[in-house]
């Protein structure tokens, strides 16, 4: 009762501060003019802790690359190492096994030594895993360095949209915090474009180069300024607001509300993680979890780490089809930027489940039509374009979306269990359907993906029932409103 009467009154002074029935007040309306402009800090600070993005996007599709049996790359590696389908298998789903472990400890790390260390900490692995699939002479470093991969991009998953959500203001949030899943759709292509004419050694120390860029540009950025009142760094979190807001912004009502917030939470509230399994607690953790099943069991993993062999299976040339992802993929992520905080969240999410279960069901369709040897000169085309179409429409909503709204809901006294818990379910199902994703395929090829589509079409209604929108709200706003009270 403590904590919903604590939660209850900060949802009111969070709604009495920024609006008066549903409009700014006017005594807050230079701040709300000043704190939600687009500054130089809040482009170079997103930008470096993006960069952690494209390096999980190059990771993502270097597999892909590496399994597309008409590529340079592929070649290379089956040749210098005579990896077996079980091999790969391995090595691709080795990846989300070292996400799983990190995204236990992500949220603990982050909260405890703070977001731009923690996108060190993950940098330092990444790099390591780079380097060992670079030199990897056998296939215990390939394995290893794959590993060390999937352990920083555990924490990088956790820590960017975080950060973004963070530093911020609440009417650009959503489009800022979108720019991690654009970064990650630059690193998937850039590998697809690159991976065809070059040495998959080559190909991995390229890929290496944005975790030194991060590394390098996290001097010149501010901490965040919430995770800062956390630890009642208050000089620090001036600067901080000062360094994103710009120098001659008045900072001090939303110093104020971050500060009174997090002291409140710090001195009242418990971060337990049993703290979680509380009814209040009940639907922001259905919301998180479910749309990390759905994205994972939707499929996503599955298409993106093996789409050049499924191109190959359906006799498509993997060279045209990884190109031509490579190209189109990142036009329609920058449309997507620019409307998630016009449209919101639920009508995105709405539009990419119904994409994605609309074209793995045609793709389930074109490896049936090949089995029974109907219409096989269209066969090929239908796969490819169905691919297409299920990447573009995971990129739309259910690639980053998820990750923003986990980034949004939770409470900063809870923030770290609960994120935690999402992360680590996000890489456990998706090492799951990678893992199994070649044996579904010797089972029934049409199969897979028409569970694909079954899991795609659940996720409509998930989506429909349960998310709520929050665009255009702060993140105080958006934590308390999922709390099981009512206010009177």
């Amino acid at each position: 009762m403590e904590e919903q009467s604590l939660e209850a009154g900060l949802l009111k002074n969070s709604k009495s501060t920024t609006y008066q029935n549903g409009e700014s007040s006017s005594s807050d309306f230079s701040l709300e003019r000043t704190t939600c402009s687009v500054t130089p800090g809040i482009l170079l600070s997103t930008f470096v802790a993006v960069c952690g993005s494209f390096s999980f996007g190059c990771s993502v599709s270097l597999i892909s690359i590496l399994m597309g049996y008409s590529s340079p790359a592929q070649s290379g590696i089956t040749r210098d190492l005579n990896l077996s389908l079980q091999q790969y298998s391995f090595f691709s789903s080795v990846m989300t096994f070292g996400g799983m472990i990190s995204a236990v400890f992500s949220g603990k790390i982050a909260s405890l030594i703070g977001r731009k260390r923690t996108m060190c900490f993950s940098e330092i692995f990444c790099t390591m895993g780079w380097l060992g699939v670079a030199f990897a002479e056998d296939e215990l470093l390939l394995n290893v360095g794959r590993f060390f991969l999937g352990f920083g991009v555990g924490f990088i998953s956790y820590v960017i949209p975080v950060y973004i959500a963070e530093t911020t203001p609440k009417n650009i949030r959503g489009s800022f915090t979108f720019t991690n899943q654009l970064m990650q759709t630059f690193g998937f292509s850039f590998v697809f474009l690159i991976g065809n004419v070059v040495n998959w050694r080559t190909l991995a120390l390229i890929s290496a180069i944005p975790c030194g860029m991060q590394v390098i540009g996290l001097f010149f950025i501010p901490e965040s300024p919430r995770w800062l009142a956390e630890v009642g760094k208050q000089k620090e979190l001036e600067a901080a607001l000062h360094g994103l807001r710009g120098k001659n912004a008045d900072i001090s009502q939303e110093a104020a509300e971050i500060t009174e917030i997090a002291e409140t939470f710090r001195r009242e509230s418990k971060s337990g993680i049993l703290s979680l399994f509380q009814r209040r607690y009940a639907h922001s953790l259905i919301v998180g979890v479910g749309l990390m099943f759905l994205q994972q069991f939707g499929g996503s993993s599955a298409v993106t780490s093996y789409a050049s062999s499924i191109f190959d299976d359906a006799e498509f040339s993997s060279d045209v089809g990884s190109t031509m992802l490579a190209i189109l993929m990142i036009p329609k992520t920058l449309v997507v930027l620019l409307l998630v905080d016009k449209w919101g969240r639920r009508p995105l999410l709405m539009i990419s489940a119904v994409g994605m279960c609309l074209f793995c069901f045609l793709l389930g369709l074109a490896f049936w039509l090949q089995a029974m040897k109907h219409l096989e000169e269209l066969t090929s085309i239908l796969a490819f374009t169905s691919v297409l179409g299920y990447l573009i429409a995971f990129a739309i909503g259910m690639g980053g979306l998820p990750w923003l709204i986990m980034s949004e809901i939770y409470p900063i006294h809870i923030k770290v269990p609960a994120g935690t818990l999402v992360t680590m379910s996000n890489w456990f199902f998706g090492w799951i359907v990678v893992y199994t994703f070649n044996f579904m395929l010797k089972w029934s090829s049409s199969g897979t993906f028409f569970v694909f589509s079954g899991i795609c079409g659940a996720t409509i209604m998930f989506v429909w029932m349960l998310v709520p929108e929050t665009k255009g709200r702060t993140l105080e706003e958006i934590q308390a409103s999922f709390s099981d009270f009512q206010l009177t």
